[in-house]
């Protein structure tokens, strides 16, 4: 009985939001970071089982034009962003349900990666109602011109790219 809530302890898991969002019955979207890289999932639940049935890390962006010498940026802020819309995309091209964001043990800071990774997602068309406009970081963090190389030329041709 005592490795019960292990997972609480070490910090991994919040069972009373997870509790609300399976009783919800809706799909969940999850953003998760790493050392490295950025992941989102779509994840759905049956009898508390969870399967993910879209995954996108930030690594994928290398493929849409992501520099090879800035990977070790692959989780800023910029990335962030374009990882929650290139999520949403796929999304969206598969016809899936409007997902829940679950942003899992992560504290919910105002204009910080997260709210990069949803902002990303209501720009994707996904339908997804944010509430207030002042939770996302500024147009100008999200192009990456706040970084020491300015990432907004290469910002918005991957963001092209991924939109297409």
């Amino acid at each position: 009985m005592k490795n019960i809530f292990k997972r609480r302890k070490e910090g991994k898991t919040n069972y009373s939001k997870r509790r609300k969002l399976l009783s919800s019955n809706l799909p969940r979207i999850a953003f998760r970071r790493t050392n490295r890289y950025v992941i989102a999932q779509y994840i759905t639940s049956n009898e508390a089982r969870d399967k993910v049935e879209i995954g996108v890390t930030s690594k994928e962006l290398l493929q849409h034009g992501w520099p090879k010498e800035m990977t070790g940026s692959l989780r800023s802020l910029p990335a962030s962003y374009l990882t929650g819309l290139l999520i949403g995309k796929k999304i969206k091209t598969e016809k899936k349900a409007v997902p829940i964001p679950d942003f899992g043990v992560i504290s919910p800071n105002h204009k910080t990666r997260q709210y990069a990774f949803l902002k990303g997602l209501v720009d994707s068309g996904l339908g997804i109602n944010p509430g207030e406009k002042e939770i996302f970081p500024s147009s100008e963090r999200i192009e990456g011109k706040h970084l020491k190389k300015d990432f907004s030329a290469i910002f918005r041709k991957i963001k092209s790219e991924i939109e297409k």
